[in-house]
């Protein structure tokens, strides 16, 4: 395919328990052609020392010993795949109810997110969960996959109910919409390839479906220009911003305004990898010369062009807590915003007494220094921080910045 460019999709998948995540990952890497001989004959000799006769395709996925042995899921697992159409990064999040904050972690930076449920059981409150975690982290594609269809005799009405039930749910979450595929891992219907026990379904198999799903819509290119600073590099008397341009673009000649400083000035040249360059998009990482000596630091943010971020100090936000020690009101913190960290203090819960490992709620935090935010449902990037321990430096919880 030389001069086609290839894009690149990440996206996430999640499910309760028992509901055959392992095995539908395992069935997409397998029917397409992405697993190399000797991992499949590792897993083929696993499973017969298990007393299966057919290969365990879940196995493909569950790579840590401590998982083969209680068949259960505990980490994120990333999986790197290609097709002739699409490059793939694959998070691989658990199911347990205690793991929930690890699929913040996967579905952080995923653009579509796979959830799956069992046809015999329908909605759960794990699929509540996976669901309400999509909605929080707006990832901009959901894949509803009702999986083991076989077991439900491919009746059509189990499939309609369940997604009569979980549109129910996006609606009340607040979710883009989502796209049901009925699948069976196990047999492979309608993962890699279309299902002949379903004509009565005439959407695309799951594999068509993410090779075709529009991907990368420049979004952040199309954003307001956001550049938080990270390194100030001095050469002479001339000083250099280095970061990465989150979203928007930034050109030769542009009016900036550095926050939370709000001072002003224009850009004078932009370099990439060393190159001069009149223009830079998102998510190009660029230094850049301004006409003017400004006191610039590390965590600073350079701003062009319309619609400037709130400056505030008081932070309202959606969260997932992501800690073993719980996070209560009063308590001291530190928050970490792009490039910037600053000492805050928890004010309000949102009425709850405290939040504990993978509890979702809403928090306000008052910082000791003015941030420039934007609302995450305008940017994932410059709308999203961390609250970090100051005692250890563990990460304790991660926000979604509610400006409205």
């Amino acid at each position: 395919m030389t001069g086609t460019t290839i894009d690149t999709l990440r996206f996430a998948t999640a499910g309760s328990v028992d509901d055959g995540k392992s095995t539908l990952v395992g069935r997409l890497l397998h029917d397409s052609k992405s697993v190399l001989a000797d991992q499949l004959e590792a897993v083929e000799h696993a499973s017969r020392n298990r007393g299966q006769e057919a290969p365990d395709l879940a196995l493909l996925t569950d790579g840590l010993r401590a998982e083969r042995e209680q068949g259960i899921t505990i980490d994120v697992a990333y999986r790197y795949f290609a097709t002739p159409k699409r490059r793939f990064i694959l998070a691989d999040t658990p199911g347990h109810v205690q793991y929930t904050r690890n699929m913040v972690t996967g579905a952080s930076t995923a653009e579509l997110a796979i959830v799956l449920v069992d046809a015999r059981n329908g909605v759960v409150e794990q699929t509540r969960r996976h669901a309400a975690v999509a909605g929080l982290l707006r990832v901009p594609h959901v894949v509803l996959a009702v999986n083991k269809m076989d077991l439900v005799g491919y009746e059509e009405q189990v499939f309609e109910h369940i997604v009569e039930d979980f549109a129910g749910l996006a609606a009340e979450l607040k979710l883009p919409g989502f796209t049901p595929i009925p699948v069976s891992a196990l047999v492979g219907d309608n993962v890699v390839d279309r299902s002949a026990h379903m004509d009565w379904y005439g959407g695309p198999a799951l594999l068509e479906f993410l090779e075709n799903v529009p991907v990368g819509t420049g979004a952040d290119a199309e954003a307001p220009a956001r550049f938080p600073v990270q390194y100030v590099i001095r050469h002479g008397e001339v000083r250099y911003y280095a970061g990465q341009l989150v979203s928007g673009e930034l050109r030769v000649g542009d009016r900036v305004v550095v926050h939370p400083s709000g001072e002003t000035s224009e850009i004078t040249g932009i370099d990439a990898l060393g190159v001069p360059q009149e223009t830079a998009h998102a998510p190009q990482s660029i230094s850049v010369r301004l006409a003017d000596q400004r006191d610039i630091s590390r965590g600073d943010m350079i701003t062009a062009g319309t619609g400037s971020p709130m400056l505030t100090q008081d932070v309202r936000a959606a969260v997932c807590h992501l800690a073993d020690r719980p996070l209560r009101v009063g308590d001291r913190v530190l928050l970490r915003h792009t490039t910037r960290t600053v000492k805050a203090i928890v004010k309000d819960l949102g009425g709850a007494a405290e939040l504990t490992a993978n509890d979702l709620g809403r928090v306000t935090v008052r910082t000791a220094e003015p941030l420039a935010l934007d609302d995450y449902a305008v940017s994932r990037r410059t709308g999203a921080f961390i609250l970090i321990d100051p005692a250890d430096g563990a990460t304790l919880t991660a926000g979604m910045v509610e400006l409205s």
